[in-house]
């Protein structure tokens, strides 16, 4: 899952960059208001984390800007300011949550999983996505197919969630690159095509059915071989 954070404090941003990256999102920076309006009119984020504080223009602004502009994705919101009318106006601007500062990574981390559940495009609010035998625990990162548990390192679970979220979908390698790693990763590169090998052994290379298919000309796609 891809997450833009808008925060001009660098220590904060790298802070959150940092923590993010660790548990498998995908993460960008933006510093300014207008920055975030750039980043999402040419890529696409799961959901923004958004401070209100920010050296162009208030956070309150950037998310009306957003929802205005089409981003329908969850935007939790960051601030220093923890009253009730400070919440309000928040949300009515077009946040979906509210943070205030300062606040634990393992809090934050439980509303980011808390709004990406809730907007699933299946409405789902489990914790566990599911394809043909092969199953993702995204809570507790474990992974199955079948009755085989299988020891994935964190990047190689991001790139299984993205094709497990997109089922039957050809992804191409900028998707790709953009999805599970982040803006300035480098989709020229062999290292996309380094992890869909390390993961068909994971996944695949025990198993008769093969779900790791190649699109000739396009990239990727997890799906089975009866679809």
């Amino acid at each position: 899952m891809r997450i833009l954070v808008v925060e001009d404090q660098i220590k904060t941003a790298s802070f959150l960059k940092k923590g993010l990256t660790e548990v498998g999102y995908s993460v960008d920076i933006a510093e300014s208001g207008a920055a975030a309006e750039s980043f999402t009119a040419s890529s696409e984020y799961d959901l923004i984390i958004l401070d209100v504080m920010l050296p162009d223009q208030s956070g309150l602004d950037t998310a009306r800007h957003l929802r205005r502009d089409g981003f329908r994705e969850p935007i939790l919101m960051l601030t220093a300011l923890g009253n009730t009318k400070d919440k309000v106006n928040g949300l009515d601007a077009g946040a979906d949550d509210y943070l205030t500062k300062p606040f634990s990574f393992e809090e934050l981390l439980a509303r980011v999983r808390a709004l990406l559940r809730r907007n699933s495009k299946s409405n789902d609010i489990t914790s566990t996505i599911k394809y043909a035998d092969l199953e993702l625990d995204l809570i507790h990162r474990i992974v199955k197919r079948g009755q085989t548990e299988i020891t994935l390192t964190t990047k190689e679970f991001s790139l299984l969630e993205y094709f497990m979220r997109n089922p039957e979908r050809p992804l191409g390698r900028v998707s790709i690159a953009e999805h599970v790693w982040d803006v300035h990763f480098d989709s020229e590169s062999n290292v996309i095509d380094v992890y869909i090998n390390l993961l068909r052994k994971k996944i695949d290379s025990s198993f008769e059915t093969k779900l790791i298919q190649t699109v000739i000309g396009v990239g990727y796609v997890l799906k089975a071989p009866n679809k």
